[in-house]
């Protein structure tokens, strides 16, 4: 970025949702810094808590010779309903709840009774008979919509021209899994025009919280923007592309390499979860006098965290525990999420180099038209994209955030300014030195070389040298470890 007494204009990458436009915290009765659960659910916790217990921040500065000219955001999708998978889980759950007082009515005291929590009796799951799972819910409709008043509020001279979906750029995943597009076509989105009104036009693909969020975001971003409805809508586009070819938003679709590594890891991550896990159920089995397994433990946990998120309740589930077992299980979910989506292996953010080139390429290209005086609405003034935690988690790990011992370490996605790592720590990273210095190291590797898995030696027939190497490697490094910022310091 050039001398601030230049007219020089500083493209603004805003990559986390949450990070520099968090809610205010939820009021705590116990004061600020009272525990409270609802901080501690992994990647379940709500953005409107994310915050932590600070209720006063402020933005760093802009420089008076920059002023924003490009918007690009990397965002998970809003609060969700629990998946099928998970709804039978909570439905197994019931049964095995019921089972234990049946078996506690026969064997324990009445004083061993009381001990027993009053909800499990006849505890039934609030999604019981739901066939259909995973969609945005209204809290998350609300987090987004909020969220793209925000942005609207936080950039107005970004959005002051007329909505156009070739300025404002509204991308989300998956719009049909009917849909193909070819693979030298890695970022070709399908033109979807949405017209919203009082109710949400939902999609008919099998994934569509995304869209729905984006959805949400565009109805908060473009509020008062036009003539439709009491609340002055106007209709406006998402982008979005199918889920096969979909390499930009959800690049660990059709990396078969992380595939492969995803499967073969998921029974180890289990395994290094069960002492925390058995030192969890030991301490309940002890407390309520119920004969918990730990795949019972897990499931009270996840009921804690769907219970805490989406109704708002902590005295059911989420009291079972205290404070020191609800550090215990989130940090098995961190551990999860480190391993199979993070810093644990490299796999899991080189296969995001798509999407750092193109966010890169839309930057670059508003900076020459802006350079060569373009004139307003005919380039893409911000580029909004909405995604999952897949997406997200890695791409924040090829920008070097959240490095352990880089002093830019924060728990929750809570801060104004996400200081980089690979650009001194500095709150804003001047283009050219984020070019060179974060996204450069990560040039020299190309996805369709990460991501294919190379076809095994036929039997019988003898390995080469280089094979032999490799394999020898590929053992060597099978395992994970824990990378901390000198570790990645290379490619940052």
């Amino acid at each position: 970025m050039a001398a601030p007494h230049t007219t020089l204009p500083l493209p603004l990458l805003l990559v986390l949702v949450g990070a520099l436009l968090a809610a205010a915290p939820l009021p705590s009765a116990a004061g600020t810094d009272a525990f409270d659960v609802r901080r501690h659910l992994s990647t379940v916790t709500r953005y409107d808590v994310a915050r932590g217990s600070s209720n006063a921040i402020s933005s760093p500065s802009i420089s008076d010779g920059c002023h924003i000219i490009h918007l690009n955001l990397v965002a998970r999708h809003g609060t969700r309903a629990p998946t099928k998978k998970r709804i039978k889980e909570l439905d197994r759950l019931a049964l095995r709840l019921e089972a234990l007082m049946n078996e506690a009515k026969q064997s324990l005291d009445s004083d061993s009774l009381k001990k027993i929590p009053s909800w499990i009796k006849g505890w039934e799951s609030r999604w019981k008979g739901r066939t259909k799972g995973g969609e945005l819910i209204r809290e998350g409709e609300e987090e987004l919509y909020n969220l793209g008043i925000r942005v609207k509020e936080k950039f107005q001279d970004l959005f002051d021209e007329e909505y156009h979906p070739d300025v404002y750029s509204i991308r989300a995943t998956q719009v049909s899994a009917d849909i193909a597009f070819p693979m030298h076509f890695p970022c070709a989105f399908l033109h979807l025009y949405i017209l919203q009104l009082s109710t949400f036009i939902l999609f008919s693909h099998k994934v569509p919280r995304a869209s729905a969020s984006a959805v949400a975001f565009g109805l908060g971003l473009l509020s008062e923007k036009g003539k439709l409805g009491p609340g002055k809508n106007r209709a406006f586009s998402v982008l979005s592309e199918s889920r096969a070819s979909d390499i930009c938003l959800r690049f660990f679709d059709s990396c078969e390499t992380y595939k492969a590594y995803r499967k073969r890891k998921e029974p180890e991550v289990d395994k290094q979860k069960e002492p925390i896990l058995e030192h969890v159920t030991a301490s309940l089995v002890s407390r309520y006098h119920l004969n918990f397994t730990t795949q019972d433990v897990s499931s009270l946990w996840f009921l804690c965290k769907q219970e805490a998120s989406l109704l708002n309740i902590t005295n059911q589930a989420c009291g079972m525990f205290n404070e020191a077992e609800v550090y215990f299980l989130e940090w098995t979910d961190d551990l999860e999420g480190f391993v199979l989506k993070g810093y644990g292996e490299s796999i899991n953010y080189r296969m995001g180099l798509p999407l750092l080139k193109d966010v890169v390429q839309s930057i670059e290209e508003a900076i020459v038209a802006k350079e060569e005086n373009h004139p307003d609405g005919t380039y893409e003034k911000a580029r909004l994209r909405f995604a999952h935690a897949e997406t997200v988690v890695p791409f924040s790990c090829l920008l070097g955030l959240f490095l352990e011992g880089s002093g830019c370490l924060i728990r929750h996605l809570s801060s104004v300014g996400l200081c980089m790592q690979g650009c001194g720590n500095k709150d804003f990273c001047p283009f050219e030195e984020f070019k060179e210095k974060i996204v450069k190291p990560h040039l020299k590797h190309d996805y369709n070389m990460i991501c294919k898995i190379k076809p095994p030696v036929a039997k019988g027939e003898p390995a080469s040298f280089s094979s032999m190497v490799s394999k020898f490697f590929v053992g060597l490094f099978s395992g994970y470890r824990v990378v901390s910022a000198e570790d990645i310091q290379s490619e940052l």
